[in-house]
């Protein structure tokens, strides 16, 4: 069946991932209870680092970057779960389809490149502290962050072009919360499998090379930590470079296991269930890994606060 026999205004069904039971119930509750502190905690980073002008430094603004990242992945797909599983609607417009796939591609694609631009921060704040001015000065951090939402942009462009070029046909019953691609193609009338290795090899290039530049540079900051004298230096650089080495395991871990296993390999539910932790329960760690670990954000968060208790008590 081509596409002349189709036309662009038929729906796919969303089967989602709860049900009506007491239990899922709840489980519902907890994600729109996560989602509210992913978009508090997120907005919060992003205003706190705004308004804070010892916290415009690079490794501060790439943060803010992240947090903005998070705000729209987690608002790309709960607020259409949530909407659907309330109204008892299912469908979601090929259009709303399409959307969701270019944003959530983009996104998970430019917060790769974002995370190894940030273990490259650390890298030359720990090991080239002399040059750290030089070489991530605004100009070159700004370069590097707009790559990584270009890069994240054209891989989401290329991929839902592709995805919707494939005819679909019967039930069009997609066994997800969101159109995430691999469920989406299991609908399609024609073979997927050339678009499948083709969607592999981009999966390798935009999660293994980032890998690879983070694991290189934490490497040399491992060395680097090792050899300082001071133990106060040695314990705040293993505090930093923690809380990221841990939001990179977390988002990394997920999207492998998603992205690069052989579609032999995949179980709806267990794809459903990593989906969920990357797309909606990273985006609420992120913030909260920073915060409660990063003594500046704490400082800047109780001088913020401070502020704007001391500007409510002055007279009119």
């Amino acid at each position: 069946m081509g596409w002349e026999n189709q036309t662009f205004n038929f729906d796919f069904i969303l089967l989602g991932i709860f049900n009506h039971s007491s239990s899922h119930i709840f489980l519902f509750s907890l994600v729109l209870g996560i989602f509210a502190f992913a978009i508090m905690g997120n907005t919060v980073m992003i205003l706190l680092i705004y308004l804070d002008n010892q916290l415009h430094t690079p490794m501060y603004f790439l943060l803010s970057q992240l947090s903005l990242m998070d705000l729209m992945l987690i608002c790309t797909t709960v607020p259409k779960m949530a909407f659907n599983y309330l109204s008892g609607r299912k469908c979601i417009s090929l259009a709303g389809c399409g959307a969701q796939i270019f944003l959530y591609v983009s996104l998970l694609g430019a917060e790769c490149f974002l995370l190894a631009v940030m273990a490259y921060d650390r890298y030359v704040a720990i090991c080239h502290p002399l040059r750290y001015s030089i070489l991530m000065n605004q100009k070159i951090c700004h370069l590097m962050v707009l790559s990584s939402w270009i890069v994240g942009s054209l891989d989401g462009i290329i991929v839902v072009a592709v995805a919707l070029s494939f005819p679909y046909c019967g039930a069009r019953e997609i066994p997800h919360f969101f159109c995430d691609v691999p469920a989406v193609l299991t609908l399609s009338c024609t073979n997927t499998l050339l678009f499948e290795r083709l969607m592999f090899i981009c999966c390798v290039i935009m999660l293994l090379f980032p890998v690879t530049v983070i694991i290189a540079s934490y490497l040399q900051v491992i060395v680097a930590v090792i050899q300082m004298g001071s133990g106060e230096g040695r314990q705040r650089a293993f505090a930093t470079c923690s809380s990221h080495l841990m939001v990179v395991g977390m988002y990394y871990g997920a999207a492998m296991f998603i992205y690069m296993r052989p579609v032999s390999d995949r179980s709806p539910t267990q794809d459903k269930m990593v989906s969920a932790f990357y797309t909606i329960l990273t985006p609420m760690l992120n913030p909260l890994i920073y915060s409660l670990r990063n003594k500046e954000v704490a400082r800047g968060l109780m001088k913020v606060l401070g502020r704007g208790s001391l500007q409510s008590k002055l007279p009119n």
